[in-house]
C-alpha cells in the first residue's frame, strides 16, 4: 500500500511542470513496485523454472 510520504516523495520528484498523466502513472508505478516487493516479503513468488514455463502463456 502507499503511504502519504511516499506519495509526497514522488510528486517532489516531478519537475515543476507536469501533466496528469505523468503523475497517474508515476502513482501507478509506484503502486504496482509497493505490491511487488510485499508479495516478495510474502513469499508469494514465482521461480525461474516455472517463470520460463508461464511466460509465452503470458505475453501471448
Amino acid at each position: 500500500m502507499l503511504t502519504r510520504e511516499k506519495v509526497i516523495l514522488s510528486i517532489n520528484q516531478l519537475p515543476d511542470k507536469f501533466s496528469i498523466d505523468e503523475i497517474i502513472d508515476r502513482m501507478v508505478l509506484l503502486e504496482k513496485i509497493e505490491n511487488g516487493l510485499l508479495q516478495s516479503q510474502n513469499n508469494q513468488i514465482i521461480n525461474d523454472d516455472d517463470l520460463d514455463k508461464h511466460l509465452p502463456k503470458w505475453l501471448f
